[in-house]
């Protein structure tokens, strides 16, 4: 021992050295626990606002569901992904888009579908489930060359606009009435002031809501970067994973209440609906901005797998039928096995 301190070296039991990469890693998980918490609050701040001036302006209950609110609940993803691009970790923008499309199809609906069968028998999820693959489709067409540029982005985001225009026309022709007031309930809960007098306020909210969704997106992006880093894992990994569960976690929360309330269908047309916006919006979007590079193995993999998750639901879309808990389990399954692939394949 009198050797070990005349010479300045402590013993092997003593490990000062991993004190600061303990540090460093708990550091990263409470910037992205910390993220999520304020991505969650501000889109629900933004939405609450954007409710109210929709309202205001006069827009009725049934367009402001189909788009504020259904929009609004893209809008962490369309953060994270935008400022992850900007940052120069491409593979978590693109990693956070296709980890939320397989997350929403494949625990989402599991989860809500054990929770409660879930009728299929909405109008809305006959047009929107084969959208969806054909946007899944059409993202990987765009992205074999190896980048997805802007005006592949923009001609991504003219697609979401007319998509959303058709979904508000189809909607006054063909949905439900059933269908209608579960929206509707939807953007009630969502309204956070009436009256004229209430613009300031709602403006507020929304000015608010975007900051929070700003902070926590850094916050969040921020932390992921950290956490591969000292982990080891590369950015796709945490992109497709942590960053994609956290991001969709809202839509799950909702979900599983839709299903309990008995509106899981309005859930699924919801969670096929966001895939879609995921591509076309996000993708579109944040390509606008900048020109977004595809990793090699995102290609190889992850697309099929954002593909194939959106395909292989075909037998649980059929009108008529439910979505059972034996589906919902089979669903989850799936996951796990993909879960398993991606980290130790």
């Amino acid at each position: 021992m009198r050797g070990a301190a005349s010479s300045g070296k402590l013993p092997d039991t003593v490990r000062l050295p991993q004190s600061p990469g303990m540090l460093a890693l708990l550091i990263a998980i409470l910037l992205i626990a910390g993220g999520l918490v304020i991505l969650a609050v501000g889109g629900d701040v933004l939405i609450r606002g954007a409710v109210s001036i929709a309202k205001l302006a006069g827009l009725t209950t049934a367009v402001i569901g189909l788009t504020v609110v259904a929009l609004g609940t893209s809008l962490p993803e369309l953060v994270v992904s935008l400022l992850a691009a900007v940052q120069g970790q491409p593979d978590i923008s693109v990693g956070n888009v296709l980890g939320s499309n397989i997350f929403n199809i494949v625990v989402i609906l599991g989860v809500a579908a054990v929770v409660a069968p879930i009728p299929v028998h909405s109008t809305a999820v006959k047009i929107e489930w084969p959208v969806m693959v054909v946007v899944s489709a059409l993202a990987i067409v765009v992205m074999r060359d190896g980048v997805i540029d802007r005006l592949e982005g923009a001609v991504f985001v003219l697609g979401l606009a007319a998509f959303v225009a058709f979904s508000v026309w189809l909607a006054r022709r063909e949905v439900k009435s059933a269908e209608l007031r579960a929206v509707v309930e939807g953007v009630e809960v969502a309204t956070a002031v009436t009256g004229t007098k209430g613009i300031i306020r709602s403006a507020a909210l929304v000015l608010t809501g975007i900051a929070a969704l700003i902070v926590g997106g850094k916050l969040l992006v921020d932390g992921a970067v950290q956490l591969a880093r000292l982990a080891g894992i590369t950015e796709r990994v945490i992109g497709l994973t942590i960053v994609a569960a956290g991001t969709s976690a809202p839509e799950l929360a909702a979900s599983v209440a839709a299903a309990r309330r008995k509106h899981a269908d309005i859930a699924v047309a919801n969670l096929l609906g966001s895939n879609i916006f995921n591509i076309l919006g996000i993708l579109g979007t944040t390509a606008v901005a900048t020109s977004i590079p595809i990793n090699p193995e995102i290609l190889r993999t992850d697309v099929w797998w954002t593909l194939g998750a959106a395909a292989g639901i075909y037998p649980l879309m059929r009108v008529g039928r439910d979505i059972t808990r034996v589906d919902g389990t089979i669903l989850l399954t799936a996951y796990a096995v993909y879960l398993g692939l991606l980290i130790w394949g």
